[in-house]
């Protein structure tokens, strides 16, 4: 996650057939380029999968172990997103991108998916802050780089996401997600493109974004709600989520363990934990309401005949208990195929993870895994 949620309200939640065998989310109806609906091949959705960072998001990545990959493609995981920071793909825009399509030959070779996520590094984060449209520059010559190295490779397996969590104004967003969109399709007419709203991804952010106007598309929606839940005891940043702790999922405000849970922060003197879990849980947080914001997801897919995946949504696994993680987590998942909604949970190794180790097989949390692929 690397502090990406920074600045976001507190209040506002972030981020029937199951999907199998990337099979077809929604028969693929987008839109023309006039903008209204129109019947199209049908494409595969990515979707049972899960996020890798740093292993080419970094100048010095770390690299997962092929037993490991082929552990986690026998054990029914379809898909990777693979985060990628573009000022590196201009710094080396020749080794970085060499290594980066190696990578991905690599893991659809395994038989996964692969989603190509243009993540952009804090240095980026920082730059579109002190000048967006300088910062937008950037992101448009690393994709005139990156364009090539996906153009070669599987357009049923290979999936160019455009920027993940925009940091910029919607308005401004839309402008710079067409011409990304306009610039990769120069090169790679036949791929699936992935977009997501401006600036957090989140299922309050999609409702009034238009789709592209492309045929072969899919929003990309990030879910981590409620907040004080998944990253209770979160470490990367100053924040009162670093002093929550014990949350459990679900939950209520009324609830007794919550009631202590707030009475002891305000007696610590933290006013404004007590404050965050009483926003976040001013509605119940339940697997009724994950379910409630999905169907919301899908009726916004099926206004604008564009498909959704949310890829991106997990729980730190620092401090909270075991069975609350893996119900919000099987919650989410069951939530997003009840909706034909594709997913891919973050993050496989780190702090939101489910293995101990990229580069060994020797320790996978069943209890994440069975929740993750329903097993």
């Amino acid at each position: 996650m690397k502090g990406r949620s920074a600045g976001r309200p507190a209040n506002v939640p972030r981020r029937g057939t199951a999907l199998s065998r990337r099979e077809t989310l929604l028969g693929a109806l987008a839109l023309s380029a006039s903008g209204h609906a129109s019947a199209a091949p049908a494409r595969p959705m990515p979707s049972r999968g899960f996020n890798l960072p740093g292993w080419v998001d970094k100048a010095q990545g770390l690299a997962p172990g092929r037993d490991v990959l082929e552990k986690l493609r026998q054990t029914g995981f379809e898909t990777v997103r693979l985060p990628v920071d573009g000022d590196l793909i201009i710094a080396d825009s020749k080794a970085f991108p060499r290594r980066l399509h190696e990578a991905i030959a690599e893991l659809t070779k395994l038989g996964f998916a692969v989603m190509v996520d243009m993540h952009p590094s804090a240095n980026l984060h920082g730059a579109f802050q002190k000048d967006a449209t300088a910062a937008a520059v950037r992101v448009e010559q690393a994709w005139a780089i990156l364009r090539a190295v996906i153009a070669d490779l599987p357009t049923a397996t290979v999936y160019p996401e455009l920027l993940n969590e925009p940091p910029m104004e919607r308005t401004a967003w839309l402008g710079l997600r067409d011409r990304l969109a306009e610039s990769v399709r120069a090169k790679c007419p036949l791929h699936t493109l992935i977009w997501g709203p401006a600036r957090f991804q989140g299922t309050w952010e999609i409702e009034h974004t238009p789709p592209l106007a492309d045929q072969n598309q899919i929003a990309a929606i990030h879910y981590y709600a409620p907040l004080a839940f998944t990253h209770q005891c979160q470490t990367w940043e100053m924040s009162p989520l670093a002093r929550i702790s014990n949350l459990p999922f679900p939950a209520t405000k009324t609830l007794p363990q919550i009631q202590q849970l707030i009475a002891a922060r305000r007696a610590a003197g933290d006013v404004e934990a007590a404050d965050l879990i009483e926003k976040e849980l001013a509605v119940p947080w339940t697997t009724d309401r994950i379910s409630s914001d999905f169907k919301a997801l899908q009726r916004w897919s099926a206004k604008t005949a564009c498909p959704v995946i949310v890829n991106e949504f997990g729980v730190l696994n620092f401090c909270v208990d075991a069975k609350s993680r893996t119900t919000w987590v099987r919650s989410v998942r069951q939530a997003a195929e009840a909706n034909r909604i594709g997913w891919t949970y973050w993050e496989l190794d780190q702090g939101f993870g489910f293995i101990r180790s990229r580069q060994s097989t020797a320790v996978f949390d069943t209890s994440m895994i069975t929740a993750l692929l329903g097993k």
